[in-house]
């Protein structure tokens, strides 16, 4: 049986107070319930068909002293949560549902591990079971916010060279994923390879991305040693308009990659016809990318945790169905020009 939809995403977080603000004042979710069950205490934060759980307490700190801040749990909803764990463990997941409250679960990859929830496509997101969650008194949305996060696009995931191919195998043994997209994407003297899987729904979509181990090591090695492993490098959240949502984000205090101004040199050349104009692009350093079925624009902020083991990313999508793979190209390309100018 296959998962259609993500349940939740839980976050393992040093600093509750700190990271739930992030998120409610800097990005519009609100806060919907809180608990203690055992050696864990959470919040519960929800924006449209988006759930996170802020977690933290003593369960977390063999996780935080390993990994630092980070994603514990992508929970997946599952019209039989049962058949999809027996799915997994036949794909070689291991079974993880002893001492997991929530019921049925397995091995992902790394530390992160997938809660299995019974819930069908049609019904709207539930409390996450096994806790005992005290809802919190409804609230206006934070003063100001006009931007919604209008669902979870894609979680990009960075594994060790050569675990690549074993891994999206998993998925779609265990999950009834299916490939969508591959591609390499050599950088100067470093390089990538990665693979899209996502579920039959469309509900999950998974980039996973493993080093060229042939090439010099770059950013992906370099997560993966301040991850101590596998793990999730990033989320991605889908709005409507993202030039103004960057602006109104940098205004509640979420900060975003700067981009150099020699990318915007070229953009007309790589990209024509966009919507948005090139000066507003480089304003709030938002990139653009195209496919043959249309342009994207998206932009990642910086880390707010210590060990910068977790960032995200806002996108806008005029038809692409692309992730912006051009986007690593031309930044290193703009970066080669910026210090060529100087020289």
């Amino acid at each position: 049986m296959s998962a259609h939809d993500v349940e939740y995403i839980e976050i393992y977080t040093s600093d509750q107070r700190k990271t739930t603000d992030y998120f409610v004042s800097g990005m519009g979710f609100q806060e919907k319930a809180r608990c203690r069950t055992g050696a864990l205490d959470s919040v519960l934060l929800r924006q449209k068909g988006v759930q996170l759980v802020i977690t933290s307490g003593p369960g977390t700190a063999g996780f935080l002293a390993e990994h630092g801040d980070g994603i514990a749990d992508i929970a997946f909803a599952c019209e039989d949560p049962l058949a999809a764990r027996e799915g997994a463990l036949a794909a070689g997941a291991r079974d993880l549902t002893s001492g997991n409250p929530a019921g049925p679960a397995v091995s992902g990859f790394g530390a992160v591990r997938h809660t299995l929830l019974k819930r069908s496509a049609s019904q709207p997101h539930g409390l996450p079971p096994g806790r005992d969650w005290v809802r919190s008194p409804e609230g206006a949305a934070p003063a100001g916010t006009a931007t919604e996060l209008r669902l979870l696009d894609h979680i990009a995931v960075c594994l060790e060279a050569g675990t690549l191919h074993d891994a999206v195998q998993y998925y779609i043994d265990g999950f009834g994923f299916e490939q969508y997209s591959s591609e390499y994407v050599a950088v100067g003297e470093q390089a990538m390879d990665s693979i899209v899987v996502r579920s039959p729904s469309a509900g999950i979509t998974f980039t996973i991305i493993e080093p060229d181990s042939t090439k010099k090591p770059g950013q992906i090695d370099e997560f993966l040693e301040r991850n101590a492993g596998p793990g999730v490098q990033h989320l991605a959240f889908l709005v409507d308009e993202i030039v103004p949502a960057v602006s109104e984000f940098e205004a509640r205090g979420v900060e975003f990659l700067q981009t150099p101004g020699t990318y915007y040199d070229v953009l007309a050349e790589r990209i024509d016809n966009l919507d948005e104009t090139i000066a507003d692009l480089r304003k709030t350093n938002v990139l653009a990318d195209r496919d043959e079925w249309g342009y994207l624009l998206q932009l990642f902020t910086r880390s707010p945790f210590e060990r910068r083991t977790l960032f995200f990313e806002l996108i806008q999508r005029h038809g692409a169905q692309g992730f912006g793979s051009s986007n690593i190209r031309a930044l290193y390309e703009a970066v080669e020009r910026a210090r060529a100018a100087t020289s």
